[in-house]
């Protein structure tokens, strides 16, 4: 558990997705990044059923892309299952160069500089 709450925005970057729920802010998405190699780190997402398809996953991904080039990152990864086609499509819409390697899990790189 202390890994997933302490955060360094250097080498583990952790945000989340706030919405209104009854009156009360509940979080319904959140996104991080590792760092595994120099330069390079891998990606996890995850949102709320709900509000997926409306934009929180793309925004995050936003957000970790900006926070990992000012940190002087140079990739991002992340294993996607092959039938995952909103998580799929989220990152080939992300704006950078995308590389597909493997069919069981799809690796997925993404090249920052």
């Amino acid at each position: 558990m202390a890994f997933f709450l302490n955060v360094d925005f250097k080498s583990h970057v952790a945000l989340v997705a706030v919405a209104e729920q009854a009156g009360e802010h509940v979080i319904v998405g959140g996104a991080r990044y590792v760092v595994t190699q120099l330069g390079q780190a891998e990606v996890a997402f995850t949102v709320v059923d709900r509000y997926q398809g409306k934009g929180i996953g793309a925004a995050l991904m936003r957000h970790l892309i900006g926070i990992a080039q000012k940190s002087g990152r140079t990739g991002l990864i992340a294993e996607v299952l092959p039938d995952n086609t909103p998580m799929l499509t989220l990152f080939e819409r992300c704006g950078l160069p995308l590389i597909r390697r493997g069919s069981d899990a799809v690796g997925i790189a993404f090249q920052l500089a």
